[in-house]
């Protein structure tokens, strides 16, 4: 008789099918979970640009570029209005200090120098005038001043005698008493004559001395009206260039009108503009190179305002000036921001434009897809990133624009 055999097994042979099957079903689950929300894309490498992350010196540095202008420049503004009769210098011309360039004519002024200089002739007739009446009045109270002295000896002569005279009792006290109020009153009147004298002499000469700064001022105003009338002619403040004359004959030009520009050519500065990124960093004494030329700048003033996004710099040149230099010639200028210092780089590329600097595609050490990876940029320069952290030196990253990866976290490479 056949013995039953028992499985000893814990799981019985008929479920073991179901148990390969679910197990099957859970890899499949698993590699669906961890591996299906992992967005890829696939680039062909020949359309995209690779570049290694290196560590060296890192040049702090920007490419401005600037136009040659004159060290300095004197605007002509007109002094006084009027008309344009004569243009003896034209644009472009050199002239000394003192050459006439322009002309001018003002009939206005020409009458109002006339007025003044009639107004300072009446005024000094006047003058003359007052001058003479005063020293006829001097003269009459001196005579009356006179008078009164000799009235004034004579009563007291007078007084004197009649006095001997009442002692020896030849005359009435009525008599000494009337000699005597005559001498007082004509010591009184002469008191008050002295007085007059010396009151009339002080008015006089206030009077003299104010109708005196009334015509110096009067002459002082006539002279500032015939220098406005040498101001008709616009002459050049200095040496230099005739930069720029805005004024053409029979033009009429207003009072502080600006009609032209003399340009100093003994040396030129180049003018640059810069993006306002760099505002905080741009300050007076950097120093600047055109490689062309092989010479040094320096920037002598920045410029406060901002505009467009960008905001004026002036640079001077160390030493020689550029052979044959011209104003408005275009110069590329790099300009050190600091020092070179050894530090992590990554060349630059359009892959910024997408991540902000935020990330990047590393290339996988296989070379057969890359990966999205946060970094930190710091500063960069023309040519280089600086790398802060995210990327190792010898790394391989997609440096050429993300436009056709999009957003994916994997990049396949063909």
């Amino acid at each position: 008789m056949d013995k039953i055999i028992e499985d000893k097994s814990w799981i019985k042979k008929k479920y073991r099918k179901y148990l390969v099957i679910g197990s099957i079903v859970i890899a499949c689950l698993c590699i669906f979970l961890f591996t299906g929300n992992v967005k890829t894309v696939n680039i062909e490498s020949d359309k995209i640009t690779v570049d290694e992350v290196f560590k060296g010196l890192f040049n702090d540095y920007i490419q401005v570029t600037g136009q040659a202008a004159p060290i300095s420049t004197v605007y002509l503004d007109a002094v006084e209005g009027g008309r344009v009769e004569e243009r003896l210098i034209e644009e472009g011309s050199m002239v000394k200090k003192g050459d006439i360039i322009l002309k001018l004519s003002n009939k206005d002024l020409i009458l109002n120098i006339l007025n003044s200089e009639s107004q300072l002739a009446e005024k000094a007739n006047f003058l003359r005038e007052t001058h003479l009446q005063m020293e006829q009045d001097k003269l009459s109270v001196e005579r009356e001043l006179i008078t009164a002295n000799y009235e004034l000896l004579s009563k007291k002569r007078a007084f004197e005698q009649n006095n001997e005279l009442y002692k020896d009792k030849l005359i009435p006290k009525e008599e000494l008493l009337k000699s005597e109020e005559n001498f007082q009153i004509a010591q009184k009147t002469f008191e008050l004559m002295k007085k007059r004298l010396q009151q009339d002499s002080i008015y006089r000469s206030l009077q003299i001395s104010q109708l005196s700064n009334n015509l110096q001022n009067m002459q002082r105003n006539l002279v500032l009206v015939k220098e406005q009338l040498n101001s008709l002619d616009i002459a050049a403040p200095i040496d230099g260039q005739l930069g720029m004359l805005d004024a053409e004959i029979g033009q009429s030009i207003n009072r502080g009108q600006r009609i032209g520009q003399i340009n100093v050519l003994t040396s030129f500065k180049i003018e640059a503009f810069v993006d306002e990124h760099y505002i905080e960093r741009i300050k007076q004494g950097l120093f600047g190179y055109i490689d062309k030329d092989s010479l040094q700048l320096r920037i002598r003033k920045v410029y406060p305002d901002v505009r467009e996004g960008r905001f004026k710099i002036d640079l001077i040149f160390s030493d020689s000036l550029p052979e044959s230099i011209r104003t408005g010639q275009t110069y590329y200028i790099k300009l050190e921001l600091g020092q070179p210092v050894e530090s992590l780089q990554v060349a630059r590329g359009g892959f910024f434009q997408s991540t902000g600097g935020q990330w990047i595609y590393v290339i996988d050490k296989s070379g057969k897809f890359a990966t999205k990876r946060n970094i930190k940029i710091g500063r960069q320069n023309p040519q280089y990133y600086e790398i802060i952290e995210g990327l190792e030196p010898g790394e391989r990253v997609i440096t050429s624009g993300y436009d056709a990866m999009g957003d994916n976290e994997k990049v396949i490479l063909k």
